[in-house]
């Protein structure tokens, strides 16, 4: 890794502040469990942390507690994005769009080595759509609706995808069924993010309060949210992600969905970093996993 700058100063408990040789100060927050630092600049990406000055003798990734009382910090590009040309991500979404929200807020912060392009709605009218013009991100209305004037075809919206040159697509709540024109322009980058443990509780007409409320039906101990390859038909693409979320014998299905929507704004940042860090990896029988950030050698 290539030292980009020397930058000295103390912590608290909610973060860093930082004075960089420039004089101009830097905030500096810790990434729950993961002991990642981010610089909030548009000047840095993905940073790791190695002490030096008073603690030259302790060096690696820390908590917050860890870094108080050290004299400085040197400032290391995370090892995964060095080099790497930031990806540019197209998002679909048909409501309010929380999950695209995490996702754009890890591009801005720093989590996310990419950046949202353009966004792609059925609802024009929708929280998503609304937060990515507020954002100054493109909006594309597709499918084109026989009533309205309104919206692309299957063809002009590959097109246009292409034209805001787009690595990946991301599902984050959108309704309908991917067509095959798009499926087929972009074999293995296309994402989605499912409220339930597949191969369980998918398919047409699993999708928001319906699937929590299947759930709890069923009996079923656990759920929690699913990220996977789309394919040309609903929730059949191959899993690439988990997140485990209890299910409680009181629950009800808003009680579940908000904790399972808890952990679907985690598991989609970190899947869509893992992407944009070039880090899934394919088995031989098709499978894809997530090589490790810390571990090139391991496989999740």
């Amino acid at each position: 890794m290539e030292s980009r700058t020397l930058i000295s100063g103390c912590s608290s408990k909610s973060g860093i502040s930082l004075l960089g040789r420039s004089g101009k100060s830097i905030d500096l927050s810790l990434v729950g469990s993961q002991k990642l630092v981010f610089l909030r600049t548009q000047n840095f990406s993905k940073l790791y942390l190695k002490w030096v000055g008073a603690r030259r003798g302790v060096e690696g990734r820390s908590s917050v507690e860890r870094v108080e009382g050290v004299v400085g910090v040197e400032v290391f590009e995370s090892e995964s994005s060095v080099g790497l040309r930031r990806k540019k991500l197209g998002v679909f979404v048909s409501g309010g769009g929380s999950n695209f929200r995490s996702i754009h807020e890890g591009t801005v912060g720093g989590s996310v080595h990419g950046d949202v392009a353009v966004v792609v709605t059925n609802k024009p009218e929708c929280g998503g759509a609304e937060y990515a013009r507020g954002k100054g991100i493109p909006v594309i209305v597709f499918p084109k609706a026989s009533t309205s004037s309104d919206g692309v075809s299957a063809t002009d919206l590959v097109d246009s995808l292409r034209a805001y040159g787009v690595d990946f697509v991301l599902l984050a709540g959108y309704l309908k069924l991917i067509p095959v024109e798009l499926v087929r322009a972009y074999p293995k980058s296309i994402l989605n993010i499912h409220p339930a443990l597949l191969p369980a509780f998918g398919g047409k007409g699993y999708y928001g309060m319906k699937v929590h409320k299947a759930v709890i039906a069923s009996g079923a101990r656990f759920s929690g949210p699913t990220v996977h390859f789309v394919d040309e038909h609903y929730d059949t693409g191959r899993i690439l992600a988990q997140r485990v979320v209890p299910v409680l014998a009181t629950d009800t299905a808003e009680e579940l969905a908000a904790r399972v929507l808890h952990e679907e704004h985690k598991l989609y940042v970190e899947v869509t970093s893992a992407l944009c860090d070039e880090r899934i990896a394919w088995r031989e029988d098709g499978v894809p996993l997530i090589r490790s950030r810390e571990n090139p050698n391991e496989y999740s």
